[in-house]
């Protein structure tokens, strides 16, 4: 276990995060940090657009030296959060996809941000490459709802790790890569279900799967027990290969993982990244009450809802 002294100021929706890293084995505590409810978070998704990126290099390092700045800083308000979380997000998606802007960035921003932007890349490419195939035109039978406040599923992972000593910045990380922290509510293909993307027949193990499968704290408890099963006090990469078989999946995981390790504050732009679906149109934003019971077509959907698409610069 390691130790670490220090001191996070965040705010999630209309509530102040605090997390204080105390001095003694590593222990994240919450203080003065009130509810706020799924209803709450979901109008502040109502009125919101799709981020723009500058075409210019030097352009994007300031508005991502801006962006990185005031996701750390305690005084930034409550209400930025979303917008400035989906903001980063879509600069990294940006970024990650063309490497000779991304080097032009990373040439104009401060020295600071140079390892944080350099492992979001890195993160973002190694699922570029696990996806390598034909971009879909079809969109899936997904709901995507609000996730439980920040400060709530932090509770959920610190409880994880203390009682089975799998690190709770990488069960934040697979929660984030799984379904965007509890966004996605939906099955996959291979009829994975909640929001750390458990199979029922997994879920049914003994001594995994306890509770509901659906519900983020169960879920949360139970992707810990199985890491541990798969080997992940010995090796993480092993535990993550169990949960994914794939080394794409687990590097990423692990560098955002690694973000949030190095600086805890990195965890606050994180949990307020959006739904998006890489498709034949382009990266589709899938906002809070998107919800197809059945998978619909790229093209019938984006007449209805437009502002999905990336806006041109």
């Amino acid at each position: 276990m390691r130790s670490r002294s220090v001191l996070i100021a965040a705010v999630a929706a209309a509530t102040t995060l605090v997390l204080v890293v105390l001095k003694q084995p590593k222990t994240v505590a919450l203080a003065s940090m009130g509810g706020s409810p799924r209803q709450e978070e979901a109008k502040i998704a109502k009125g919101r657009s799709y981020p723009r990126v500058p075409s210019h290099p030097n352009d994007i390092a300031a508005l991502l030296n801006t962006v990185e700045t005031a996701l750390r800083n305690p005084a930034t308000a409550a209400g930025l959060l979303p917008d400035l979380g989906h903001q980063q997000q879509v600069i990294y998606r940006v970024l990650s996809a063309n490497p000779t802007l991304s080097s032009q960035v990373l040439a104009a921003l401060p020295d600071r941000w140079e390892r944080v932007v350099e492992r979001h890349l890195a993160a973002r490419r190694e699922f570029l490459r696990m996806g390598r195939r034909r971009r879909p035109t079809v969109l899936p039978a997904w709901r995507i709802i609000a996730p439980e406040p920040a400060k709530n599923l932090l509770t959920y992972y610190q409880k994880a790790e203390s009682s089975t000593g799998i690190e709770w910045e990488v069960l934040a990380a697979v929660n984030l890569v799984e379904t965007g922290m509890g966004r996605i509510d939906g099955i996959s293909v291979a009829n994975a279900q909640g929001p750390m993307q458990f199979l029922p027949t997994t879920w049914a193990e003994a001594g995994i799967g306890q509770g509901n499968i659906r519900d983020p704290h169960d879920a949360i408890q139970a992707a810990a027990r199985y890491l541990v099963r798969r080997g992940g006090l010995a090796d993480i990469r092993k535990g993550l290969w169990g949960y994914n078989n794939s080394d794409y999946y687990g590097r990423a995981v692990l560098l955002y993982a690694s973000l949030m390790r190095e600086d805890p504050l990195a965890y606050i732009g994180l949990y307020h990244w959006e739904i998006h679906f890489n498709a034949a149109d382009g990266d589709l934003w899938l906002p809070v009450g998107y919800h197809q019971t059945k998978s619909i077509t790229v093209e019938n959907y984006l007449k209805n809802h437009p502002t999905s698409r990336p806006p041109a610069n």
